[in-house]
Parts: structure tokens; sequence; C-alpha cells
């Protein structure tokens, strides 16, 4: 695996006091690489594990030309050679899904068949039922299945072609169904299913071990002394990590003394893939946070040009022959939110061989207007909603301070302001992220 150092060594314009958000996101990208260790498991046990390798399909879907409607399946030559713009038919059976074929109409003549139901020799188009009248051979009278029925129905209602599902259109035989790196959703596993696959590898699960750190910091039951409050940061990076999917070790608080601290890094090190720890990073934190992280590996620490979340250390800690890979994030809430989905939700797809595109940015206008300087990013918290126009706009949550998670409870989405923006008039168009899909 490549080094962080070689890694930075490799950029002239590196700044670890004022590094863009992209430059961050490139760095970890480059040294962040997938966990080895396959597992094989059964397709009811497969959701949201990550693919392994691709999954080749062993049969054709469709297994045969079959029908895409309930009609009447014929040869299209018969609407070449309709007469006055009609076309009559002598049906002289019915094709059933799950029958094995067996009827081969001549010319002038039709098979009835339902969806899903195998074409019939020679028939290469069907009519849906609706389309068509059914009369009794000579009588001219409606009928019902009756010994020679024919069906009647205008020539320009169908196309050659037309309502007939191709062998193998679906998915042909001895192509790739499925790519590893797929997180597998419901639908794949149904056409896993359709595929008689039953078992298929995956990679194993990802070890994450998180805690808070700080004398300050109080878990839920515990009685509140002066200053102190709850740890709400371990809560909402157990609500991120659990929507990963991954195996959590909830390690909880920190106090703040080298010697846990280390025995806590150690710990984590050792029985995890990635460490995520938060607080203690910032600027006027204790120096031995810093130096503990950085004695046990290969590990920077940054200040951000991004709004909120501007302090962060990133590396590889070792203890013991174990590797595992550090996140350190801010103390502050709402900062903690934002640089685990701007940076390590990204960096945890990564190691578990998820092949996820970033969530994608939303146009829209903005219902006010929005203080901003260039030369960072920023993540304003936005409700995004319908103008008395019915156009899409976003509004702030109103303060936006990084200890205030109220904003983000209230929130739908991010506003996010790129790092050479300027400031943002009422009506100017921005862009967002929803959280949908990503809380």
């Amino acid at each position: 695996m490549p080094s962080l150092q070689s890694v930075i060594s490799c950029l002239s314009d590196y700044d670890p006091t004022a590094l863009p958000v992209a430059q961050a996101n490139r760095i970890i990208a480059d040294v962040v690489e997938p966990v080895s260790g396959i597992e094989q498991v059964a397709i009811r046990a497969a959701l949201d594990r990550v693919l392994a390798e691709d999954v080749v399909s062993p049969l054709d879907v469709p297994a045969h030309d079959n029908s895409a409607m309930d009609g009447y399946a014929f040869a299209s030559a018969a609407l070449q050679a309709a007469s006055g713009g009609e076309v009559t038919l002598r049906v002289i059976g019915t094709a059933l899904a799950g029958e094995a074929p067996g009827l081969v109409p001549a010319a002038g003549e039709a098979v009835r068949i339902m969806t899903g139901a195998v074409m019939p020799a020679g028939c290469d188009t069907v009519i849906p039922q609706e389309f068509t009248q059914r009369v009794a051979q000579g009588t001219g009278e409606t009928a019902g299945e009756a010994a020679g029925e024919t069906v009647r129905f205008a020539a320009d209602a169908v196309r050659a072609g037309d309502n007939r599902r191709l062998r193998g259109e679906d998915l042909a035989r001895g192509k790739p169904a499925l790519r590893q790196g797929r997180v597998l959703n419901p639908a794949d596993l149904g056409l896993l299913a359709s595929l008689g696959i039953a078992e298929v590898k995956v990679r194993r699960r990802l070890r994450v071990a998180f805690f808070s750190t700080g004398d300050e910091l109080r878990s839920i039951g515990e009685p509140l002394d002066a200053g102190c409050v709850y740890d709400s940061n371990r809560y909402t990076l157990h609500g991120m990590l659990r929507r990963l999917h991954v195996d959590l070790i909830d390690m909880g608080v920190v106090r703040d003394d080298p010697a846990a601290l280390e025995a806590a890094l150690r710990s984590a090190c050792e029985n995890a893939d990635a460490v995520i720890t938060s607080g203690g990073v910032s600027v006027g934190e204790a120096d031995y946070t810093k130096q503990i992280m950085a004695e046990l590996g290969d590990v920077t620490f940054w200040k951000i040009a991004m709004r909120p979340g501007r302090p962060m250390a990133f590396g590889r800690i070792a203890s013991n022959g174990h590797q595992a890979l550090l996140f350190g994030l801010p103390g502050n809430p709402v900062a903690v939110m934002v640089t685990f989905y701007h940076f390590v939700r990204a960096a945890l797809h990564r190691m578990m061989g998820a092949d996820i595109a970033p969530p994608p940015l939303m146009r829209v206008r903005s219902a006010q207007a929005i203080r901003k300087k260039p030369g960072r990013t920023e993540y304003q918290r936005g409700i995004l909603a319908r103008g008395a126009d019915g156009q899409w706009e976003v509004r702030i949550t109103g303060q936006q301070g990084s200890g205030v998670l109220r904003s983000m409870s209230e929130a739908n989405c991010f506003i996010v302001l790129a790092h050479e923006q300027g400031g943002v008039a009422a009506g100017d168009p921005v862009e967002v992220m929803l959280f949908e899909g990503l809380l």
C-alpha cells in the first residue's frame, strides 16, 4: 500500500494548513485500498454485501423467444397480405406459459398465447387480445373459445416483431449479470435467483472501531457534572456507520490521558480495519493526542478549507503487527457529521471494495441570500421544498454553527457552496446534496 507521505510528496501545491476539500479527497483515495478477505454466502444473506467477483450468467434470459402480452401469435407476413387493411386468422390452439411448444401455425393461422409463453415456431409477432375481435368462422358473430374460432384485427394495430421478447434479450449466456464491487440490493437477489444461482462470493464485512475523546463527555445514563455534556458524536457515528453495513466496535469515551488514548488506539488498531475518533485534533487541543497518533504510524494533521469541519487527522496506525486507517474528526457534532459524509464515507466504501458513485448534486434556486467568502467549501444545512410557483428552492435551517446539531436534524440537504464561490443572492442557483440515501 502506498504510504501517506509518498502520496503527499507528489503534490507541488500541498498546504496542510489550508487544504482544499478536493485535494484532501484525492489524497485519501490514493492511500486507501480494499481489504482482503472473501466469503461465499447464500443469496438470502447477501443483501447489502459487496460482490467480490463478476457473476456470469449461466443461461439466456429469457431462455426462449416468448410473448410479452396475452394475445395471438402469428407470422408477420400476414400483415403484408392483409386485404382491405384487416387481418383475419384462424386460431388453432392456445400456448400457455410453462408448457412446451407444440403448435405450428401455417399461413393464415394464429395461436392464442399467454404472457411468458414460448413463441410457436414460425411466429414473430403478437397482437394484444384487446385489439382483436373474435368471431365464429363463417358466421361473423362474436364467439368464445369455440372450435374453428377466428380473430380479426386492423393491420395497422401492430408492427412486425411487436410484443415478442427475444431469447437472451435481458441477459445473454456467458455475459456478466452483475459486476464486482456492486452492493447487492433486493432486485439483484431476484436476478441471481432467476439465474439459478444460490450462492455468491462477497467481500468480508469491514470492521470499524470508533470512540470519543474528552474529560467533559458523559455517556447516556451518567449524571452531568458542572461543565459536562452528553456525548452525541458516538450516536451519530453509530447511525452513519450502520447505514454502511459494517461491523462496529463502539469503544465509548476515552478520557484526556496519554496512556488511555494510546491504549484505546492500539486496541482499535488491533481489532479493526478503520478507526474513527472525534475530538482532540483541533488547534489548542492537548498536544499528546497528535503526538501519540503520529508515534503509532503515518499520520498527517490537516486544517481543511471547509466549513464546518476544518481540523482533521488522517493516516495509518500500527500496533503489534496490525494496521488500520485512522480518521481523526473534530469534536463539534455537526463537524463530525460533515467530515464523515464528505471524507470518511467514500474512503470506507473504497475499503469495502464497493463501486459507488458520489452523491449527485441538484441545482435549485436559493430562497435567500447566503454570505460566503471564496477560498473554502461550505456545507450549509438546508431545507429543500417547492416554492409558491412550484419550482424547487432551498433555504438554510437558521443558525449554522458547528455545534448546532439541531440544524442537521431539521435539514433535508446540504447546500454545497464551492471553494471558489462567493456569496449568494436570493434567487441565485445553488447546488444541493440530498440527505435521502445519504443519512
